[in-house]
């Protein structure tokens, strides 16, 4: 099983290039946020086919997560959570306003992830659960909280994973979204960051990935 890798930095990327050594891995930099990040992965898909993608790097941890630094969390689902409307205090998911991500179907800012995800979680000792991609990190308590009640159970935000998501799904490859944990979710303080400990969980979790991908049947890709 081919698997591609999407980083948004460069520093992230120096710590899992010689996953590379391994069987069917490959390591891209994307850049930051999830135009970025899906340019990329259309990119990469194209110059070389895989068999599952991978959005992984540091992210903050949500309230309520029960995830401190130095965790790691796999996704169940990966959210494009800022994408919809503000009517007023409330917020409006694309499917409240009857709109798709896609030209042709039905599909919301919800995207699926690859069925291994569960089995990787375990092996990796992870937490498995929601994760969010935002444009904006996050940068109070207030609205830490309130996405974690718009979104129940949300482990982590991160700024990438749901467009990688978006370029797999288009693609017809499923996806993964894979998150060391290197702060809570709220105020910017760089004094609680463990940027070490983080990368070294996201390496941790993507290990057991590709060990669970070696065994997994690769998917037939969608027919365009």
């Amino acid at each position: 099983m081919n698997v591609l890798i999407v980083v948004a930095t460069a520093g992230e990327a120096e710590r899992l290039r010689d996953l590379e050594a391994g069987p069917g891995a490959r390591v891209v930099v994307s850049g930051v946020g999830p135009v970025a990040a899906a340019l990329a992965t259309a990119r990469a898909l194209t110059q070389t086919p895989a068999d599952l993608v991978v959005s992984a790097g540091i992210g903050g941890a949500y309230p309520g997560s029960g995830l401190v630094p130095g965790d790691l969390a796999v996704a169940s689902v990966i959210v494009q959570a800022d994408l919809g409307a503000w009517d007023g205090e409330t917020f409006l998911p694309l499917d409240a306003l009857g709109l798709s991500v896609q030209p042709d179907r039905t599909q919301g800012a919800v995207f699926p992830v690859w069925p291994g995800a569960v089995e990787a979680a375990r092996v990796a000792g992870a937490a498995c659960g929601p994760a969010l991609t935002l444009c904006s990190v996050t940068g109070s308590h207030e609205g830490a909280r309130a996405l974690a009640e718009r979104w129940p159970g949300a482990l982590t935000e991160g700024m990438e994973g749901a467009g990688v998501a978006h370029a797999a799904l288009l693609a017809g490859v499923p996806a993964l979204e894979v998150r060391g944990v290197s702060n809570p979710v709220g105020p910017r303080d760089r004094a609680v960051w463990r940027l070490p400990e983080a990368l070294a969980a996201t390496r941790r979790g993507l290990e057991a990935v590709l060990s669970v991908a070696q065994q997994w049947p690769a998917e037939p890709q969608r027919p365009d």
